[in-house]
């Protein structure tokens, strides 16, 4: 019997997923556990595994379309099956189905509703993430004139968290740009119109409005990104200077180090595949060395003259990526919404060297002071749940389970996953999680639900050398603690300066929720721990 595969939600705040990439083709056999397809949201692409055996007899999104979470995906079952009642079950309309006969091929000049021939498309800006309200177009690969093909890349669409591809599902000519490389515009603006060549397109763009029946169509039409792309142009020997290449294979190449344009591809049109990738042997070249210049007559008089520095004026405006502008307003948003203060101490950390080196002379076991700063927050936020709160204009909620956000810098600006119930966890048990979220938050493979639900955050920046810093509040947490470097320097300790180890930690706390003495006596609590680490071990 054909079993009905759904878009799954990913995450307790996704809303609707892309297809990035499939997989499979219709009419291919899906065994239980393959990889039908990827799905993007506004955290990750994931592969999106099979737990059915059978034929992909129907694929309810196609790549590059943008869904809401439980509509039909796909179907499987046996070959040959009918499955024409579960297509008319209320499962979403196919794609032949969409489009609605139009009588009249001119769009009448109306500024509320416009009429828009069957062959033209307007495309507009997608929804590539649920909480994406703005797209940038960071260039775009054809101009207006040019023949598009099905399959075709347009441009390059720009979100707060990658650059990607924007392919065309449309073939026809390219009449219209409305968006030009470097604006940006929110979703569902108009972003080009595509038709047969010569179409009178007079009035389609300044008056397509998303409420009207034509909405329908041109979503539906609507293509999305394929692949994440980096933000440097990368070079190819094809004509267009492109390279095409799924997003596993891409990302591995990342991983790896490997150059994609050295890298022959093996899939449909050249596309380079994740075995092309883990397959290629990187060939060495000697680039030639240039001839050295005779020198044909030494000078009869030296002259000396004066040095004058000689260069050239130099400087470069990046443009402002859209994880970048959402890292700014939240923040903002943040130091001017939340009254912050900000409680200074500096603990001694002689005793916790001494037991971090202890406890890291048991096999397969590796503690950071990090680690020991998070077990240390996690039980002070036991004994003083009023830091471990969130402010709301009706009440303050008091956290009573702990879930630390540790802060971890990443290419394109800054991520914090979440270590759940951190107080349950042993140092070792914290150690190994936070050095998993590490490595997953830079190569991007984290999941959105591991960034989300933190009740306090940690960040760190002493392995820099930064001795001392304040944070902004990662709201809706109420305090951020950061912590700066170890630092040997002479200390009085018993009336005899000695020789000690010492490290500050500044708690920044919102005053809506957090009052001067509640901060500090959590810093005390704190400090007690990590002088005294044997304690965290009971």
């Amino acid at each position: 019997m054909a079993t009905i595969i759904t878009m799954p939600r990913l995450s307790d705040t996704m809303t609707e997923g892309t297809v990035a990439t499939w997989l499979k083709k219709v009419g291919d056999t899906v065994k239980e556990g393959d990889i039908l397809a990827e799905i993007e949201t506004d955290k990750a692409t994931m592969e999106f595994e099979s737990f059915n055996s059978g034929t992909l007899l129907h694929i309810g999104i196609e790549a590059g379309k943008t869904a809401p979470v439980d509509s039909l995906l796909a179907i499987i079952g046996s070959p040959g099956e009918d499955i024409s009642a579960l297509l008319a079950g209320g499962t979403s309309a196919p794609k032949e189905e969409v489009n609605t006969e139009k009588t009249d091929k001119t769009p009448k000049a109306t500024p509320s509703k416009i009429e828009i021939p069957a062959d033209v498309k307007v495309i507009t800006m997608p929804r590539l993430s649920d909480t994406m309200t703005t797209g940038t177009v960071a260039t775009w690969l054809k101009k207006v004139g040019d023949t598009i093909k099905e399959g075709d890349m347009l441009a390059e669409i720009e979100t707060d968290k990658a650059t990607m591809e924007f392919e065309s599902f449309n073939a026809g000519t390219l009449l219209y740009i409305g968006i030009q490389e470097g604006q940006s515009a929110p979703v569902d603006s108009v972003l080009a119109i595509i038709g047969p060549a010569g179409t009178d397109i007079t009035g389609i763009a300044e008056n397509y409005s998303k409420d009207g029946e034509t909405k329908a169509e041109t979503k539906t039409e609507t293509p999305a990104s394929v692949a994440p792309t980096q933000n440097t142009q990368e070079t190819s020997n094809s004509d267009t200077g492109r390279i095409f290449a799924s997003p596993l294979a891409r990302q591995i190449a990342k991983e790896k180090g490997i150059n994609l344009a050295q890298v022959k591809g093996s899939g449909e049109n050249g596309r380079i595949v994740k075995n092309d990738v883990e397959n290629f042997t990187a060939s060495t070249t000697v680039a030639p060395a240039q001839a050295s210049t005779s020198q044909t007559e030494a000078p009869t008089q030296a002259v000396v003259k004066p040095f004058v520095p000689a260069g050239e004026m130099y400087s470069e405006k990046v443009p402002n990526s859209t994880m970048r502008k959402v890292i700014a307003k939240r923040l903002s948003e943040s130091i001017f919404t939340a009254p912050h203060f900000y409680l200074t101490i500096e603990v001694a950390m002689d005793e916790a060297m001494k037991s971090r080196a202890t406890i890291n002379t048991v096999p397969d076991t590796k503690v950071s002071f990090n680690d020991m700063v998070i077990k240390a927050c996690a039980m002070a936020l036991k004994k003083h749940p009023k830091v471990n709160s969130q402010w709301a204009d009706d009440a303050i909620t008091i956290h009573h389970h702990v879930n630390i956000g540790v802060a971890v810098a990443v290419e394109d600006g800054l991520v914090v996953p979440v270590l759940k119930f951190a107080d349950q966890m042993s140092l070792s048990q914290i150690g190994n999680n936070v050095k998993d979220v590490a490595v997953r938050a830079k190569s991007k493979k984290l999941q959105p639900a591991e960034m989300e639900g933190s009740t306090f955050t940690v960040s760190n920046l002493g392995m820099f050398g930064i001795t001392e810093f304040t944070s902004i509040i990662n709201q809706p947490n109420s305090a951020i603690l950061s912590v700066g470097a170890i630092v040997e320097k002479p200390i009085v300790r018993n009336g005899q300066i000695v020789v000690g180890n010492t490290m500050k930690v500044t708690l920044a706390c919102d005053h809506r929720t957090v009052d001067g003495a509640t901060g500090a006596q959590f810093l005390q609590t704190l400090r007690t721990y990590l002088e005294n680490p044997v304690t965290m071990l009971a």
